[in-house]
């Protein structure tokens, strides 16, 4: 049977790149599960590759039909933005191992819909003062940077990945990403590698 391997994190803690350099591994033969959201698409972003990026019509339409596996909403200075997973038939776990990426509500949700079996987390941690200067490098490269949104993301992650979550959601194993990506990068390389 297969797995999905689910990497967490606080923003900025370089879980995006690792996700990328994941599924490029051919040793690990891992499938993207891609996730949807109705925030709206960064310059570097493609559909389809970070996320689905749909209006909340399409949500609805999911959540009418019973196809969706686990949805979170944020209120942004933007508006609310909701990020959810979906079942659309594109999950065979009978044939193969996915990796994902999202919050530690979303892959709790994951788990209870797949089976504790079926979803391996991965929680990278990051240092706050790296992550705030990785998050204010990336906005400053947007079109438009969102500075006030940037410094929400970083403040609620603080609650959201609080020690106390993470132990009732059961994250023991974790993978610090405060030196070189690479190390970090091998050591997540090797656990995935021995729970397939």
């Amino acid at each position: 049977m297969g797995k999905i391997f689910y990497i967490m994190g606080k923003s900025a803690s370089g879980k995006d790149h690792f996700y990328e350099a994941l599924l490029q591994d051919p040793d690990l033969s891992l499938e993207p599960l891609v996730l949807y959201t109705t925030r709206p698409i960064r310059s570097s972003e493609q559909d389809g590759r970070e996320y689905f990026f749909v209006d909340e019509q399409k949500l609805v339409n999911l959540r009418l039909s019973g196809k969706i596996i686990e949805e979170r909403v944020y209120q942004t200075i933007a508006g609310p933005w909701y990020y959810f997973t979906a079942d659309e038939g594109q999950i065979d776990l009978q044939k193969k191992d996915y990796l994902g990426i999202g919050t530690l509500e979303s892959c709790k949700k994951m788990r209870e819909y797949f089976g504790p079996e079926g979803v391996c987390p991965l929680y990278v941690e990051t240092e706050d003062g790296i992550r705030l200067q990785r998050a204010l490098k990336r906005e400053e490269k947007q079109e438009r940077p969102a500075y006030a949104e940037m410094c929400r993301r970083f403040l609620a992650d603080c609650e959201d990945f609080s020690e106390e979550k993470l132990e009732a959601a059961g994250i023991g194993r974790r993978f610090e990403n405060n030196g070189a990506f690479e190390d970090c990068l091998r050591e997540i390389r090797g656990y995935i590698l021995s729970e397939k």
